[in-house]
């Protein structure tokens, strides 16, 4: 991998030109790229992000957000002229967060972000943007976002693992999604995806109406099941299944709180936004322990 470190975080508005302007498939090979840059936490910014995402305060970081502090520099990692797919268009599968540490007393950060895992899918073929959060003791907080480009042509075989559905789960809460909140979370977040703002750009992509970001859903969610959760050893990974169109009310069901278990966002008539499980990072390496 070639890293490339980056004085300041990138500014916005020009890699969103960038991303208007590319509108086709250049390649079929993932750049052996990565961005780094040292990011500075502000607390107002933090505090706006709450308020959007439904987060009480907490001395602690939404578990979410260090994709805000590193949205720059996917942007830039994604608009590139070396990356082969248009940013725009690109849909977001699934999305899996490790939290190694609680993110406490935190002010300034090392980010990371590279692609990965370049696969066929039954409809173009799919790759991972992966982000990497460091502080002055190391390895903070590291998730994988899986995209899925269209049209894209691959060698191999094309495969598409959705996971069940969880079954012994009841009902947490429910929560209004409003028309505006595309808006309010580009807002805070940076990510001024037209899919989100509202039915009229939307609808230039094919959507009916404007749909909530997957990661305000997945930012919600967490913000529902609080003190549910570990503050740190824990892997939260969910898939995105329909979008949530705006406006409209959400219902949230989970099993029972612990160090693991399963959710599901769902809407009206049983539609099915998300799902997820949540478990200790030990436990996954736990079986490779005694493999030797």
């Amino acid at each position: 991998m070639d890293w490339q470190t980056l004085g300041s975080t990138p500014f916005l508005p020009p890699l969103y030109w960038r991303a208007a302007l590319k509108r086709k498939i250049t390649g079929n090979t993932l750049p052996e790229q990565g961005l780094r840059c040292r990011v500075s936490v502000d607390p107002k910014q933090v505090a706006a992000y709450r308020k959007v995402c439904g987060f009480t305060e907490s001395p602690l970081l939404p578990a979410t957000y260090p994709h805000i502090l590193a949205f720059g520099l996917q942007m830039q990692l994604l608009t590139d002229k070396k990356f082969p797919f248009p940013l725009l268009g690109l849909i977001h599968l699934s999305n899996r967060i490790r939290i190694h540490r609680p993110l406490g007393g935190v002010s300034e950060l090392s980010i990371g972000v590279h692609t990965q895992n370049l696969k066929p899918h039954p409809k173009g073929a799919t790759f991972e943007v992966v982000t990497t959060v460091e502080d002055s003791l190391g390895l903070l907080w590291e998730a994988e976002s899986r995209m899925l480009c269209r049209g894209v042509k691959l060698e191999g075989e094309a495969t598409d693992d959705a996971r069940p559905s969880p079954a012994e789960i009841s009902e947490l809460t429910r929560w209004k999604a409003p028309a505006d909140i595309g808006r309010r979370y580009a807002r805070v977040s940076g990510d001024y995806n037209p899919i989100h703002l509202s039915a009229l750009t939307a609808r230039l992509f094919g959507f009916p109406q404007a749909i909530a970001h997957g990661l305000w859903n997945k930012a919600h969610t967490l913000a529902a099941l609080g003190e549910h959760l570990p503050a740190a050893n824990i892997e939260i990974d969910v898939e995105f299944r329909k979008p949530v169109r705006l406006p409209s009310e959400v219902t949230l069901l989970t099993s029972a709180a612990g160090s693991s278990g399963e959710l599901l966002l769902k809407g009206a008539g049983d539609i099915e936004h998300m799902v997820g499980t949540w478990q200790p990072i030990a436990a996954l390496a736990a079986p490779e322990a005694g493999a030797d």
